[in-house]
């Protein structure tokens, strides 16, 4: 079973991956963005980590509806509210329970995707962070380690795609040959929960 503590590891390890990456997610959103996808995110996962230290939430739903919540308050741009409603959905599907169990993990994950899909009005294959997030909660049911797999061959799997969604695809063709920059951080949200299971 998964509690509080899981679902702490898990937004801490996202943390520490954004601080790494930053420049990394920066880079990538250089030639087909703002340049300031990593910025953005870094910004908001330290919010994250300081609300969640002074108020503590003690269930999973509440943990992810708090960091939803300040995504949304502190990162400007689309990944503000698209992470934020992610998070925010997936907590509130998982409600007040203070353990939950892989597929309702699964299931409220699915949850925040369709969400976030309703929002930026995405599908897989719009090179948006919908390719790593879709095939990552696919491959759930087979464990932590396949959803981490199956979100980094989803951002690669972004390099020669059209951007059909979002700022990238004000582009065109010219948006070719670049990996998203959003999926790429959402590659690294879930390798931060295979790496909050110990994988």
């Amino acid at each position: 079973m998964l509690d509080a503590d899981f679902f702490r590891r898990w937004m801490a390890a996202t943390a520490a991956s954004v601080e790494r990456e930053a420049e990394r997610l920066t880079a990538l959103d250089s030639p087909i963005g703002d340049a300031d996808h990593g910025s953005n995110l870094l910004r908001g996962f330290r919010a994250v980590s300081a609300a969640l230290e002074k108020e503590d939430p003690r269930t999973p739903g509440a943990i992810l509806v708090l960091a939803g919540r300040q995504l949304i308050s502190t990162v400007g741009g689309a990944s503000g509210p698209l992470y934020g409603t992610l998070l925010r959905r997936t907590g509130k599907a998982l409600g007040d329970a203070a353990e939950v169990d892989e597929a309702q993990l699964t299931a409220a994950l699915r949850t925040g995707v369709e969400a976030v899909m309703a929002l930026g009005g995405a599908a897989p294959g719009d090179k948006t962070m919908i390719d790593a997030l879709s095939p990552a909660v696919d491959a759930l049911d087979a464990g932590f380690g396949a959803a981490r797999a199956a979100a980094e061959e989803g951002a690669l799997a972004t390099v020669p795609l059209q951007a059909r969604k979002g700022r990238a695809s004000y582009l065109g063709e010219r948006s070719i040959g670049h990996q998203d920059p959003g999926a790429t951080s959402s590659a690294l949200l879930i390798a931060a929960l295979a790496e909050a299971n110990g994988e």
